[in-house]
């Protein structure tokens, strides 16, 4: 039997706050740049994040990972720890890291590589609204 790779997606969802600013700027270029994102007193998003993983499935199982472990995974390293908080302010890797759309993808991949196989592919697509999603690695 010949044996192609399979992606399993797991979706889960969060809603958290931020505000994208970068200290080094001045209030005007910072408006600028970031428009209604860089509102003092935060804004929120209703973020849909969809993890992808990608290998061959298990000869024994059948699975290339087993939903059920992903699931728990994805809620304990990252819905526990972002979901309703303020990410700036609760979430330690934006204390200098702006919380935009394309770095808090890549801090939720480095959250879940140490727990999936290193056999296995992984991909993180966060949608921050229904019109605009970012995948990491592209």
């Amino acid at each position: 039997m010949m044996k192609n790779k399979v992606a399993v997606f797991r979706k889960e969802h969060f809603n958290a706050a931020h505000r994208l600013n970068n200290p080094n700027w001045s209030e005007e270029k910072n408006a600028e740049i970031f428009g209604k994102c860089n509102n003092p007193n935060y804004h929120g998003h209703n973020y849909d994040l969809t993890v992808k993983v990608i290998g061959y499935p298990n000869e024994e199982t059948g699975y290339v990972v087993d939903t059920k472990v992903l699931s728990k995974i994805i809620k304990e390293k990252v819905i526990d720890r972002f979901d309703h908080k303020n990410l700036n302010l609760d979430v330690i890797e934006f204390k200098v890291l702006n919380p935009s759309a394309e770095n808090i993808a890549m801090v939720i991949y480095n959250l879940l590589k140490s727990e999936i196989d290193p056999e296995l592919d992984l991909k993180v697509i966060l949608y921050e609204t229904e019109r605009n999603y970012v995948e990491y690695p592209a």
